[in-house]
């Protein structure tokens, strides 16, 4: 690998690209000085005091998750496994994010609770509180240190510094604006990299097109190569889920990445829920995820296609190279999948667009890493230092804290970005992480929100048997008793969480008292009266562009017609 690097993929950027760079580090840091001055109390750090308009939760909202692991890794995914990748938001996003902004949001906004574990506390009590605590909180260091890994390798290919001294740069650099301005200077830098992300890969899908002679030429090339015809058909998607058979494949597809992984992640994972959770009414709210759908479903042209493109033209990935990787062996040139985007800029961006680029790449690294950031300091402020160890002190203490935490969450996070040096794809170890974190969260979730029976003691043991049934078909697949290829076992592990955490709490429930019912109105949604869940319709929440049903039904009809088209 670092062979490789040193003989090609030092990009050749020159002054104006640098300045470009310098620029765009000068405006993060401003954005977070100025956010600072917006922050007297822990909820303006934690949740920018509840006062920020749709449309700008709804861009961070998008550009939390458009980290560099997704950047990078669906490049990656799409120079492998070419359009079935597309799943990854057709599938596994837009559908969620609706479901969350119609259906969950008004719970989590009218029930005002802090964080998603909050939330676990009023329905379930301390156990399932304390477990969903430390669960996100180390599922969060865990991810913020593969996106540090990510940007560390891309600034040592670029520009060719250490990758330590890149990591420690990247981190304390997303540290500062963090640390300052809290979730506002996070969110309104998420907007501005949402942007810059666009700038820097928009023209690198139309100049990539216009290399292999437009979309025809593009299937042309994509068919005659290794992976075949089949990388242009969305459905099956038999090379993405690593079944033989078409029906298990689609079964795989709907219900482990469709309804597992994707409602897990999009509809109680705090990082994505806390952005929404900033907005200044409970429409606003709503809006959030559903105006963050409509850029979300736009995502797959500019990700995907270069890495197609990059898997046909790029030396180092195309022919031999790519039969090589697709085989499961080491590519003759050095490559991986994972190299595919850093490749296709090297070979097709003139300067000055290079530094747009490299700006497009690090922002989308920051806007990952500062997403892990926020999240992790307000649920281990809140949700384990304020309830468990240090309680009843004044909110002052509580806000300096949570500048310590993010402080020690960076430390941590610089070691873990070790421990993603080992994948050689990092999807797959994302959603291994998922399949670990949100899938069994998301079965507990969902069964107390719509089933008041369900007892706190189900809670917390239904999410420790979920996740350790993912643990289980893990280690099988490690082990190789179990021959799971591609992602399979990231989807057979959510559907293997989420099953196994339904039974066991059916079966606890049954044999362990409730909680009253006067205690569960606003968290259970038989419990709950109807008007709590209604938004205001009038003053700046009018006028029919603002209705969340609306708006949801346009993104639906389009995804859908996407997926006939592809």
């Amino acid at each position: 690998m670092h062979v490789l690097a040193e003989a090609d993929l030092r990009l050749d950027a020159n002054a104006i690209d640098y300045l470009l760079l310098a620029f765009y580090f000068v405006l993060v840091l401003g954005i977070g000085y100025l956010a600072r001055r917006q922050v007297s109390t822990s909820l303006d750090f934690f949740l920018s005091g509840r006062s920020l308009p749709a449309w700008v939760t709804g861009l961070a909202f998008v550009a939390a998750n458009l980290g560099a692991i997704e950047v990078m890794g669906m490049s990656a995914n799409g120079a492998q496994y070419g359009m079935p990748t597309a799943h990854y938001f057709w599938i596994g996003a837009v559908p969620a994010m609706l479901f969350l902004g119609i259906v969950m949001m008004p719970f989590y906004y009218g029930s005002k609770v802090r964080s998603v574990p909050e939330f676990m506390l009023r329905r379930f009590g301390k156990p399932a509180h304390l477990v969903n605590g430390i669960s996100f909180a180390a599922a969060q260091i865990l991810i913020a240190g593969a996106n540090l890994f990510l940007l560390a390798t891309v600034v040592n290919l670029l520009l060719g510094w250490p990758i330590w001294v890149s990591v420690i740069l990247a981190a304390v650099i997303v540290l500062v604006y963090t640390a300052l301005g809290g979730l506002s200077a996070a969110i309104y830098n998420e907007v501005l990299q949402f942007f810059v992300i666009v700038a820097a890969l928009l023209p690198l899908t139309i100049v990539g097109l216009a290399e292999v002679g437009g979309w025809q030429g593009l299937v042309d090339r994509v068919s005659g190569g290794p992976g075949g015809a089949e990388q242009l058909e969305t459905w099956p998607g038999n090379q993405l889920t690593g079944f033989g058979d078409n029906f298990l494949s689609v079964l795989g597809l709907v219900f482990g990445l469709g309804f597992v992984l994707s409602f897990g992640y999009w509809t109680t994972n705090f990082v994505e829920v806390q952005r929404a959770m900033a907005s200044k009414s409970m429409s606003a709210a709503r809006r959030t995820p559903i105006i963050g759908a409509f850029p979300k479903m736009l995502v797959p042209f500019i990700v995907i296609i270069p890495g197609m493109i990059a898997g046909v033209t790029v030396t180092e990935l195309a022919g031999e190279n790519k039969e090589a990787l697709l085989a499961g062996e080491a590519a003759p040139s050095g490559a991986t999948f994972n190299d595919a985007l850093l490749l296709l800029m090297r070979d097709l961006l003139p300067n000055g667009i290079l530094g747009i680029a490299i700006a497009g790449l690090l922002a989308s690294f920051m806007a990952g890493m500062a997403a892990n950031l926020s999240s992790f300091n307000t649920v281990f402020t809140y949700d384990i230092w304020q309830a468990y160890v240090v309680k009843d002190r004044p909110d002052s203490y509580y806000l300096k804290a949570g500048r310590v935490v993010t402080v020690c969450a960076t430390i941590l996070a610089i070691g873990t970005a070790f421990i993603a040096a080992s994948y050689a794809n990092l999807m797959d170890y994302l959603q291994q992480l998922f399949s670990f974190f949100n899938a069994p969260l998301f079965a507990t979730f969902i069964l107390g929100m719509f089933w008041k029976r369900m007892t706190p003691t189900a809670g917390w043991t239904g999410l420790v048997s979920g996740t350790l049934a993912a643990v289980g078909v893990f280690l099988l697949a490690e082990t190789g008793v179990w021959d799971l290829p591609g992602q399979g076992a990231s989807f057979v592990g959510a559907g293997a969480a989420f099953v196994v955490d339904i039974v066991v709490s059916v079966v606890v429930t049954y044999a362990t008292q409730p909680k009253p019912e006067p205690q569960l109105v606003g968290l259970v949604y038989s419990l709950t009266p109807k008007e709590t869940l209604k938004h205001s319709t009038s003053g700046e929440d009018a006028g029919w562009y603002r209705r969340p049903g609306l708006l949801a039904g346009i993104v639906l009809a389009v995804t859908i017609l996407f997926n006939i088209i592809f």
